[in-house]
C-alpha cells in the first residue's frame, strides 16, 4: 500500500533556532566568515539517555534548569540581551489524544491537530506552540490539557481546531509527565513531586487544590472511579484515593520490580508498562491490597499501554506496537505486533485504530480491527532530528539526520522557510565556505554540496572517511572528526574528487574546529586534543586537556576553545599556548 502523509517542513528543535537567531545577528557584520553551532553544544541527549532512558521526561528533567531560563516565562520576554523572534519547535512525538476523528499530538513543542477521518490521508487543521516538548495531552470539552515537562500544565483552547491558542497554565513543582482530566479536576503526574490535583473549573485560571508526595517519579496515571493509579517508576504502582480531591490519600501499592512507566485501568485490573519487565497485570479489586495476577515479556522497553476490550496495546520502544490478549488476565498472550519504525513511546486506542506516538517517526495510525494482523494505514511525519546548523547571510544550512542538508531562508527570522534540500544519508555536521557546504555524513563520510543556488543544492563530490561526525574547513583542506578513526585531513583542491592526505589517531573524534595552524578535536573520552596541521600531510598532536565529561563538540574564538562536554557542561579552555591548554571557566548546563 502506498503510504500517505502530510508534507511538512523540516524540524529543528526549538533550541537550535534560538541559537540560530543569535548567530544571524552575530554574523551579520562578518558575511564572509562561516560558522556552525551544534545542538550537542546545547543539550547532549545521548549521554542523558545512557544515564537514564526511562522516559523522555526524565531525560529532559536532567537539563531542565537550562531550558527553564529560556522557556519558563509565558511571554517570552527579553533576557540577557537576547530576544526570541522566531523558532521551529518541531521534534519528537511523545503523546497523542483522539476525540472523534481528530488527533491532538505532540510535535516537539507544537500541539498539532489533524483530521484522521481518512487515516490514510490525514489533514492538518492547526497547531500552537507551548514552551517545551509535549509529554502528554488529554482533551476535555473545548480544551486540551498538555503536560509540558518543566513548563507545567498548559491549557489550550481548541474550540476552533484551526486556531488553537493557550488560555491558561499552571507551574507545577517538578516535571509534568502526564495529565488526566476528570470532572473539574486535572490530575498531574508531576515527577518527583508526586500527584498534583488542579481545579480547572475556570480553565484560564487553574488552581492547585491538593497534592501528595508518593516518592520516586510519577510518570503516568489513570483514573477509575475514586482512584488514581500512578506508574511511579522504580516504586511501581501506587493507588491514590481522590474521593476528596483536596486530600488525596495513598491506599495501596504494588512493587512491579521493573520501572513503571505507564498505566491503564479496566474494570478490576491495572495494566502497567514496566519497562524491561514488560506488561504487568495487577488485580486492584481491593485497592488496599493490589496483587499481580499475570505478566507478559514484551521483548524491549514497555513505555506505554492502552486497553480496549480484551486487548492490551503496548508501545514497546524499538519493537513498536505489541498486541496482547488479556481476556485471561492470569495468562496474557501476544497475538500480533507492528514495527512502527522508531521508538514507540505511547499509544491510545479508539474504535479500530491504535495511534502510536513514535518519537522521530511521528504519529503512526495502526488498524487493529484484526488484532492478530495490525496494519499501518496512515501517519503524520513530524520531521526528524537536526544535529547542526550553519548560517551565512540570509540562509541557514541544516544538517538533518534524516532529510540531509536543508537550506532555510531566514531573511525573516520570525518566519523561517525551507527552500531547498539535498538528500544525504545521515547528516551529522555542516560548515559552509564560499559556495559550498561540507557535510559530515556519518557512514557516508564527507559530502561536498554546491549551494551557489540555495534552492537547488547539488552534491559535487565526496570522500568516504569511515564515520564522519564533525567537519571544519580551512583553505583547501577539510578536517573531519571521524569517530574511531580520529582526525582525517582531506584535500579539497579538486572538489569533485577530494582526497585524504593525512590523519591522526586522536581517539574517538566527535567534533573539530580549526584556527590558524591548529585543529582542535573534541575526542569524547580523552577531552580536547590540539593538533598541529601546519603540514596537513603529517598532523601532529602538541597538546591536550582532559575535560571532566565526554567532549562532544568544540568551537574556537580568539584564544579560547569552547567544549560541549556532555554531562560536564560547557568547558572554556585557554589555548593561547596550544602546547599547554588550560581550563579557565565552565558552566553546568
Amino acid at each position: 500500500m502506498k503510504e500517505n502523509k502530510i508534507k511538512k517542513p523540516i524540524s529543528p528543535y526549538s533550541y537550535v533556532l534560538i541559537s540560530l537567531i543569535v548567530l544571524i545577528n552575530s554574523l551579520s557584520a562578518q558575511p564572509n566568515r562561516y560558522e556552525a553551532i551544534s545542538t550537542q553544544s546545547l543539550h547532549n541527549f545521548s549521554d542523558l539517555q545512557n544515564l537514564n532512558s526511562d522516559r523522555p521526561g526524565i531525560d529532559l528533567f536532567r537539563q531542565s534548569h537550562l531550558r527553564k531560563s529560556i522557556f519558563r516565562s509565558s511571554d517570552m520576554s527579553d533576557s540577557l540581551n537576547v530576544r526570541l523572534v522566531g523558532r521551529w519547535a518541531n521534534g519528537p512525538c511523545y503523546a497523542v489524544a483522539v476525540q472523534d476523528s481528530i488527533a491532538y499530538f505532540g510535535n516537539g513543542a507544537y500541539l498539532e491537530i489533524a483530521d484522521f477521518s481518512d487515516p490514510a490521508s490525514p489533514v492538518e487543521l492547526g497547531k500552537t506552540l507551548v514552551p517545551g516538548p509535549i509529554l502528554y495531552v488529554t482533551v476535555s470539552g473545548n480544551y486540551a490539557y498538555v503536560a509540558d515537562g518543566d513548563a507545567g500544565l498548559r491549557v489550550i483552547d481548541v474550540s476552533s481546531t484551526s486556531n488553537p491558542y493557550e488560555v491558561g497554565f499552571f507551574a507545577t513543582e517538578s516535571y509534568a509527565n502526564c495529565v488526566v482530566v476528570n470532572n473539574n479536576y486535572a490530575y498531574i503526574a508531576d515527577g518527583w513531586h508526586g500527584l498534583q490535583v488542579i481545579d480547572i473549573t475556570i480553565p484560564t485560571s487553574p488552581q492547585e487544590v491538593g497534592f501528595i508526595d508518593i516518592g520516586d517519579n510519577a510518570s503516568s496515571l489513570a483514573i477509575s472511579g475514586n482512584y488514581v493509579y500512578i506508574a511511579n517508576g522504580d516504586a511501581g504502582l501506587k493507588i491514590i484515593d481522590v474521593s476528596n480531591p483536596s486530600i488525596p490519600q495513598e491506599v495501596g501499592f504494588f512493587n512491579t520490580k521493573g520501572n513503571a512507566r505507564s498505566v491503564a485501568g479496566s474494570s478490576n485490573y491495572a495494566y502497567v508498562a514496566d519497562k524491561y519487565n514488560g506488561l504487568r497485570v495487577i488485580d486492584v479489586s481491593n485497592p488496599s491490597s493490589p496483587q499481580e495476577v499475570g505478566f507478559f515479556d514484551t521483548g524491549n522497553e514497555a513505555n506505554g499501554v492502552a486497553v480496549s476490550d480484551n486487548y492490551a496495546f503496548v508501545a514497546d520502544m524499538y519493537t513498536g506496537l505489541r498486541v496482547i490478549d488479556v481476556s485471561s488476565p492470569s495468562a496474557p498472550q501476544e497475538v500480533g505486533f507492528f514495527d512502527t519504525g522508531n521508538k514507540a513511546y505511547s499509544v491510545i486506542v479508539k474504535d479500530d485504530y491504535a495511534y502510536v506516538a513514535d518519537s522521530d517517526a511521528g504519529l503512526r495510525v495502526i488498524d487493529v480491527s484484526n488484532p492478530s494482523a495490525p496494519q499501518e494505514i496512515g501517519f503524520f511525519d513530524k520531521g526528524s532530528n537536526v544535529n547542526e546548523v550553519a548560517v551565512i547571510g540570509n540562509y541557514a544550512y541544516v544538517a538533518n539526520e534524516s532529510a540531509g542538508l536543508c537550506v532555510i531562508d531566514v531573511s525573516s527570522p520570525s518566519t523561517p522557510l525551507e527552500i531547498g534540500c539535498c538528500d544525504t544519508r545521515a547528516a551529522q555536521s555542516v560548515v559552509v565556505s564560499s559556495n559550498y557546504a561540507y557535510v559530515a555524513d556519518g557512514h557516508d563520510g564527507l559530502r561536498v554540496i554546491d549551494v551557489s543556488n540555495p534552492s537547488a543544492p547539488q552534491e559535487v563530490g565526496f570522500f568516504d572517511t569511515g564515520y564522519a561526525q564533525g567537519v571544519a574547513v580551512n583553505g583547501n583542506y577539510a578536517y573531519v572528526a571521524d569517530s574511531d578513526a580520529g582526525l582525517r585531513v582531506i584535500d579539497l583542491s579538486n572538489l569533485s574528487n577530494p582526497q585524504e592526505v593525512g590523519f591522526f589517531d586522536t581517539g574517538y573524534a566527535q567534533g573539530v574546529a580549526v584556527s590558524g595552524n591548529y585543529a582542535f578535536v573534541a575526542a569524547k573520552y580523552t577531552g580536547l586534543r590540539v593538533i598541529d596541521v601546519s603540514n596537513p600531510g603529517t598532523p601532529l598532536e602538541i597538546g591536550f586537556y582532559d575535560t571532566d565529561g565526554y567532549a562532544k563538540a568544540v568551537k574556537v574564538h580568539g584564544n579560547y576553545a569552547y567544549v560541549a562536554d556532555g554531562l560536564g557542561g560547557l568547558r572554556v579552555i585557554d589555548v593561547s599556548s596550544p602546547e599547554n591548554p588550560q581550563e579557565v571557566g565552565s558552566f553546568d548546563t
